[in-house]
């Protein structure tokens, strides 16, 4: 299962992950629909999905699925724009913006650890009972 892990201690808050995300995902640069978010501080807070897939359980028109490769998502055809799944979100990493219907979250493509200047964001394989330890 592919999710994004986070090394807090090297972000920088540079956005470039935010900026990056929104582009791949809305073609635009805006942090507001990033699937990423970094709440900037003295200790740097990054906030993305970790494919726990507790959605998956609230979402009552089965919009939310895990895909073969482990990585949860949103089949827009389906969603009817409750955002049960961005309130019940454990992790508050389901996202929704007022310009779209349906919520979106991160689906571990891995464009923002690749730019990410310091490491701070990494794509990893990791196997459900790993997941678990998490």
């Amino acid at each position: 299962m592919k999710v994004l892990v986070k090394k807090e201690a090297l972000c920088i808050g540079c956005g470039l992950c935010e900026e990056i995300c929104s582009k791949a995902y809305f073609k635009e640069n805006n942090v507001d629909k990033s699937c990423i978010q970094v709440a900037k501080g003295e200790a740097n807070e990054i906030n993305v999905c970790n494919q726990c897939g507790a959605c998956i359980d609230i979402c009552q028109v089965v919009a939310l699925s895990r895909g073969s490769n482990g990585v949860v998502r949103v089949n827009k055809k389906e969603c009817v724009g409750c955002f049960m799944c961005v309130g019940f979100c454990p992790t508050l990493s389901m996202r929704q913006h007022d310009d779209y219907i349906e919520p979106f979250k991160c689906i571990a493509c891995g464009l923002c650890a690749k730019e990410c200047p310091t490491g701070a964001i990494a794509v990893e394989d990791i196997d459900f009972e790993t997941k678990e330890r998490l």
